[in-house]
């Protein structure tokens, strides 16, 4: 699937990217080739690939255990803010 320039034009316009007349057909072909290759990726067979935890074959990840390691602090930082209801920090309202 190679892209037009239109969609090109369209992709910047999106982006907010300012592409000029010169710059367009190397953005073209640029894209296209990576579309084009991601396509090509995406023909490829991985029924069959079980997940991998590691990419390296017979290595682990290294997890530390699922434990609390901090104390509950959250009455001593309350206690500087300028405003706290319900446990919740109260802040200025900025969208009407």
């Amino acid at each position: 699937m190679s892209l037009t320039r239109l969609d090109v034009e369209k992709i910047a316009h999106l982006a907010r990217l300012a592409i000029s007349d010169q710059e367009m057909p190397a953005y073209v072909a640029s894209l296209s080739s990576i579309v084009d290759f991601v396509d090509q990726l995406s023909k490829a067979g991985t029924g069959d690939v079980a997940p991998m935890a590691h990419p390296l074959a017979g290595q682990t990840q290294r997890l530390r255990p699922d434990a609390v390691t901090e104390t509950d602090c959250r009455e001593k930082y309350q206690a500087n803010a300028p405003a706290v209801q319900a446990g919740l920090y109260v802040v200025p309202r900025v969208i009407e």
